[in-house]
């Protein structure tokens, strides 16, 4: 792909699935067994592997709101200041905010074993720093961004109006990222939020919607890739392109294999 701003973007977000989706396998075999046999590091890197893919791609998501909004409300400074290299230092400085919020979780993660089984958890030793970290998750990974998103979007929408815009499929993307980011990390840390007064809500249930709500979170990595390419343009006539070439190319060696083997075997009976 040619280097611009918004492919920078773009594969900022897949690296940020990316690393998530390789911790993955782990994360699944703990929630099926209820035992994790990988040890402590592992322990640490996966569950952190969770909160850096959400707040990146909630910044993210937020970086492409706001580039669309400046390019479409200052289109003369945009094309002066707006620059891969610009960019790629704004991703740089995102993904050390995004680590710095996502220190937590390496920090209280821990294991113990009870009968044999061990076991992968998260270790506050007391309320206020439990409390402390899941309003901060929110607050930072998911309120703020969210309303930064929504006021761009609204620029964006009030602008588009006056505008004669060739392909809306760019913001179709954007906005079926968003829509995906906001139902898939909701009930997450809707239950998160509730987890904090276990007095009020049965243990069972607020730990069923922690499984529930996690298995969602963690799908918005595998729904941001399917988006990317199935919205994309001209996907469908790429692929077919691309499948009739394989075919193409497969039927001719296999014809040429085929000439090739039957010359051999004439050449077999003439000797």
């Amino acid at each position: 792909m040619k280097r611009t701003v918004i492919t920078t973007w773009y594969i900022s977000l897949a690296i940020s699935d990316f690393l998530f989706c390789a911790f993955l396998p782990l994360n699944i075999f703990y929630m099926i067994t209820s035992h994790w046999p990988f040890g402590l590091v592992l322990c640490k890197l996966s569950s952190s592997a969770l909160f850096l893919n959400m707040y990146s791609s909630v910044f993210l998501l937020v970086l492409i709101s706001a580039d669309r909004c400046l390019m479409i409300s200052f289109p003369v400074w945009s094309h002066n200041h707006r620059t891969v290299r610009r960019a790629f230092g704004v991703v740089i400085l995102m993904w050390l905010l995004s680590a710095l919020l996502t220190l937590p979780s390496l920090i209280f993660r821990q294991t113990t074993v009870h009968d044999s089984v061990t076991q992968c958890y998260m270790n506050y030793e007391n309320k206020s720093r439990h409390k402390a970290v899941a309003l901060t998750r929110f607050i930072c990974g998911f309120l703020i961004p969210f309303l930064m998103i929504v006021f761009c979007c609204s620029v964006l929408g009030v602008k588009l109006r006056n505008l004669t815009i060739k392909s809306t499929k760019p913001y179709k993307v954007m906005v079926a990222l968003i829509l995906s980011f906001f139902f898939c990390w909701v009930p997450y840390h809707t239950f998160v939020l509730l987890e904090l007064d276990l007095n009020r809500h049965s243990l069972e249930v607020l730990q069923t919607g922690l499984k529930v709500g996690a298995t969602l979170a963690s799908a918005n990595s595998f729904i941001s890739p399917v988006l990317y390419v199935f919205i994309g343009n001209d996907f469908k006539q790429t692929l077919k392109r691309s499948l009739t070439s394989r075919i193409e190319e497969a039927m001719a060696e296999d014809f040429r294999t085929g000439g090739l083997n039957h010359s051999k075997s004439r050449s077999m009976e003439i000797i």
